[in-house]
């Protein structure tokens, strides 16, 4: 078995290899992605290659590697052994390498296996296919329960031929997929403690966003408790981009109060979410930001129908980006589980949307309506004071 730390990482990207003239931008925000994510364990080299990207880092590579695993535009990841471009030096590796691989493979029986070897330096004397077999028949002849198995095998042996060397592994760690965060610019999510909202921010920096958060807070009615929630919740979401979250804490107390004492209950939720639009549009300009993101589904409560969410965006000046507007909510809920949310979402604490709650919210909403009932209060006074008096969280990256 191998005696000593992989050598570097071989990351692996998808989406990216489509871009045509715009990849090397995406190239280049994906490898200062990576050595951010990194900074914490130890300096680390990216090297851009055609597809993949090689990571030498002075120590934890493991570690590296499961960090890795939540940076947006990276498909897998390798950690890797380098042999000298020498078919003998490379077997020896790769048996060291394949016997760590078969530890986690103590079973009586036979175990189908396959070395797949890539070679972009074609003045290596073998093929791919001849080291294949060179391989192959060295690791065949040292154990007799392995059968060679080219189309589903439970443990693939992989090389990679290149002019610095040749690197050697037996495992492909998965990654997020999506694009690197940065690269399609800037939103602000609106995040509450509940399920939808940390995984509608999740998916929209899988698309390449970077994300700005705001969260709304009725003191005195509500509690500390329940900021508490929402910062923990962005702190977890914090390990998906680069550098510290920054997050938005605005006052809304009495912002409900001016719409509690309107009257016209039923509408109360829906005119919490327009003075919410307002606000947070006013905050995305602060933030360089371009779009709003919501965790809004349509249909799933009373308050998602399409005649409300046409109601609530009628306030908003940007754009308003809903990544779960067809997912259902168990959806929501497994994808919340995957990202590691759904424990801090579940934690029950009351939220300002279940202040005032009327009995019989409007499932229907009349834009006209809404302005006729927003013409009684001060509607641009209190959403300045409201921006005005907006606390900024800045949260690093969850360790």
């Amino acid at each position: 078995m191998i005696s000593r730390e992989p050598d570097l990482l071989l990351v692996r990207y998808g989406e990216l290899a489509l871009k045509g003239n715009n990849r090397i931008d995406f190239e280049r925000r994906l490898a200062n992605n990576i050595r951010v994510a990194l900074e914490p364990l130890a300096p680390a080299k990216v090297e851009r290659h055609w597809g993949r990207m090689i990571v030498r880092i002075e120590r934890r590579a493991e570690v590296a590697a499961r960090r890795l695993q939540d940076v947006f535009g990276i498909s897998s990841i390798s950690p890797a052994w380098r042999a000298e471009l020498d078919a003998e030096a490379i077997t020896v590796l790769a048996e060291q390498v394949f016997d760590e691989a078969l530890a986690e493979h103590a079973r009586p029986g036979p175990l189908r296996f396959r070395v797949r070897t890539s070679r972009s330096e074609k003045h290596f004397p073998l093929t791919s296919v001849e080291l294949d077999r060179t391989v192959g028949g060295r690791l065949k002849a040292r154990d007799p329960r392995l059968v060679v198995d080219l189309d589903e095998p439970e443990v693939v042996l992989g090389i990679d031929v290149r002019a610095e060397g040749a690197f050697v592994f037996a495992r492909r760690l998965a990654g997020p997929g999506g694009l690197p965060v940065g690269t399609l610019g800037r939103a602000l999510s609106l995040i509450s403690g509940g399920i939808d909202s940390p995984v509608a921010s999740w998916l929209a920096t899988k698309r390449g966003l970077s994300l700005a958060y705001v969260t709304f807070h009725s003191a005195p009615f509500i509690g500390e408790s329940a900021k508490k929630k929402v910062i923990d919740l962005v702190r977890a979401l914090s390990r998906f981009q680069p550098r510290h979250s920054r997050l938005w804490v605005v006052p809304f107390a009495a912002v409900q109060v001016a719409i509690r004492d309107v009257g016209t209950p039923a509408y109360r939720t829906v005119l919490y979410r327009r003075m919410m639009q307002r606000i947070a549009c006013r905050l995305a300009e602060r933030e360089e930001a371009h779009a709003l993101i919501t965790g809004e589904s349509l249909g799933q409560v009373a308050s998602q129908t399409l005649e409300n969410l046409t109601c609530i965006q009628a306030a908003a000046t940007l754009p308003v980006i809903r990544p779960l507007i067809a997912f259902d909510k168990e959806e929501t809920i497994r994808l919340a589980r995957r990202i590691g949310t759904f424990d801090l979402s579940s934690v029950q604490e009351p939220d300002c949307c279940t202040l005032f709650m009327p009995d019989k919210p409007v499932i229907r909403g009349k834009r006209e309506l809404c302005d006729e009932l927003e013409a009684k209060f001060d509607v641009a006074r209190l959403a300045e004071e409201a921006h005005a008096n907006a606390e900024l969280v800045s949260i690093p990256p969850e360790a």
